[in-house]
């Protein structure tokens, strides 16, 4: 994908997106055209669907790719729009859909060649959305996705789908299921003092375990709040990681568990219960200096993304090629005026810098 407006027929093509809902394909994969549908039903969210099944097969073999095989009802109810406007249209999943697999659509209240993939895999008519990635000779590669209609269950089916097959998982892809993970198994919250909030959320925000930093100010200290996942890390040793990156002159702790536990790492004196927390006017400091602010991120990567400025190296192996790829463009725009995606929802930011593209 290049950020260049091409003309196709009466079809066009700007910063990768087509703004019409169907077009043909001019790739012939073993003499065959593929009739792909980037469609205006809400249930189908963002994704570019093939919608015949035996063509997804044949690019499935061509391209060493597993198909991503959705069932959904179109029009359906409102959890097939939910679905489709939500999960279907996160941009990250969006993008490994259409890039790691085959994405191929069968309605399932429909006649013809959708009623055929359906018996073929004993699926229910009228149903929810149901998920199925398979290999291109129609078989399962993990169990299918039914009743779970979150985000983590299509991004875990298609980590596993990629492992069981072998494949590589890029790092956005990875970093999205560690966010979606922590935030169904919950997550906490610590906050330190320390000489500068700049370096903290620099060190800290290198935790395995720390998901997110935010810089600003307590009782008059700079400070650092960190969400992090206690699956991964107790905050006994958060605390420990924090003291020995000098990171921890003040504790600030939300009860008294974590009271205790801090006092145990760094005294008495210098845990005490939290209070108000005002927000820096320049949070993510290294990533809100750079070009890199601009470009719509989850917020564990920004972090990521964050430390890696701070200590002078390149951060892109934290971001997807769409994600460099609209860097890219906006780089070589600067007349556009971009805004600042740090702190703004993934996919609100995405929307309105495509917006601003067009």
């Amino acid at each position: 994908m290049t950020f260049s407006k091409i003309k196709i027929g009466s079809l066009v093509l700007f910063g990768g997106i087509f703004f019409l809902f169907a077009f043909k394909s001019n790739d012939n994969i073993q003499g065959k055209t593929f009739t792909k549908v980037k469609s205006n039903h809400e249930e189908l969210g963002k994704v570019t669907w093939e919608r015949d099944f035996a063509k997804g097969l044949a690019q499935s073999k061509a391209e060493n790719k597993p198909v991503f095989l959705l069932f959904q009802e179109v029009p359906g109810c409102s959890t097939c729009r939910n679905y489709g406007n939500n999960v279907l249209s996160h941009p990250q999943i969006v993008e490994a859909i259409e890039t790691l697999f085959i994405p191929v659509a069968i309605f399932n209240n429909k006649k013809g060649k959708d009623a055929q993939v359906l018996k073929m895999y004993n699926e229910p008519s009228w149903n929810n959305p149901v998920v199925r990635i398979v290999d291109a000779d129609k078989k399962n590669i993990v169990n299918r996705v039914s009743g779970n209609y979150s985000a983590l269950g299509i991004v875990h089916a298609m980590v596993f789908a990629l492992q069981k097959e072998e494949k590589e998982i890029p790092t956005y892809l990875n970093l999205l299921k560690q966010s979606l993970e922590a935030e169904i198994s919950g997550t906490e919250t610590a906050t330190f003092s320390m000489y500068c909030f700049w370096t903290g959320e620099k060190k800290l925000g290198s935790v395995d375990g720390v998901l997110e930093t935010q810089p600003g100010f307590m009782n008059g200290q700079e400070v650092v709040e960190v969400k992090y996942n206690p699956v991964l890390i107790s905050y006994e040793n958060l605390v420990e990681e924090a003291k020995e990156a000098k990171c921890a002159s003040h504790v600030y702790t939300e009860n008294q568990t974590q009271t205790s536990a801090a006092q145990k790492v760094v005294g008495k004196n210098s845990a005490s219960e939290k209070s108000r927390f005002r927000l820096d006017k320049e949070p993510k400091y290294y990533l809100s200096k750079s070009v890199y602010r601009f470009v719509p991120m989850t917020q564990l990567q920004a972090t990521k993304v964050n430390v890696k400025i701070g200590n002078r190296q390149s951060p892109d192996e934290y971001l997807s090629p769409r994600q460099l790829e609209l860097l890219s463009f906006i780089k070589k725009s600067p007349k556009k005026k971009w805004k600042s995606a740090i702190n703004v929802d993934l996919m609100k930011a995405w929307d309105e810098i495509e917006k601003k593209k067009a």
